[in-house]
């Protein structure tokens, strides 16, 4: 409305700036051109300025400082942690040889023979930490602040293991609520408390067995 009255204005000054002389339409037409153009361009459009970065899932943008690589990494420790479980049977070559086994009065022991106490559920629980759950026993494999191997009916700190990759590609697991205190199996197939072996010990090399 505004520029239309002021486009009004200026035909109207036009029309009777005719009976005056060239130089005196001219100060009267220039001043008011020169009001109507600042008068139009105030009213001009902002330009848009279109982004070239690309919106995924929520629509905000992708950012480019390396915080989406630290996302993608974060959803893959996430899909990590859901983690597949494993059924294996944990083996020490150790005397004539055991297979861990979680029975159901909690005792840990070692079977020369698979059986169906030896089937363990191994499930990680964070990057390297898993839990050792006795399929038949119900009973997760735990082990105490004296190092002493016991079963559990409950999930606690004491039921996380560090699975650490060996030089022989048998595996060592060391308490992770005891950092220290290992899983070690004797030559007769009796557990060894954790404060008492290394895994530099045969004791407590074990591999993972279908």
């Amino acid at each position: 409305r505004i520029v239309g009255s002021v486009c009004i204005s200026i035909r109207s000054q036009i029309k009777h700036a005719r009976t005056f002389p060239r130089s005196a339409t001219l100060t009267i037409i220039l001043p008011l051109l020169l009001y109507g153009i600042l008068l139009c361009s105030s009213f001009a459009p902002l330009p848009v300025i279109s982004s070239k970065r690309r919106s995924i899932g929520t629509g905000g943008p992708v950012a480019r400082d390396g915080s989406w690589d630290k996302r993608e990494e974060t959803a893959r420790d996430g899909e990590y942690l859901l983690g597949i479980k494993r059924l294996r049977r944990l083996y020490c070559n150790v005397g004539i040889g055991f297979h861990i086994q979680v029975l159901p009065n909690g005792k840990i022991t070692g079977v020369h023979n698979e059986n169906r106490y030896s089937l363990l559920e191994m499930s990680p629980v964070e990057r390297g930490v898993l839990t050792l759950f006795g399929v038949r026993s119900g009973l997760f494999i735990a082990m105490s602040d004296k190092g002493k191997l016991y079963g559990s009916g409950h999930y606690n700190d004491e039921c996380k293991f560090k699975e650490n990759l060996l030089a022989n590609n048998y595996n060592a697991y060391e308490s992770a609520a005891y950092p220290g205190m290992y899983i070690g199996l004797s030559k007769t197939g009796k557990t060894k408390r954790g404060n008492r072996v290394t895994p530099t010990m045969t004791m407590t090399h074990f591999l993972p067995r279908i």
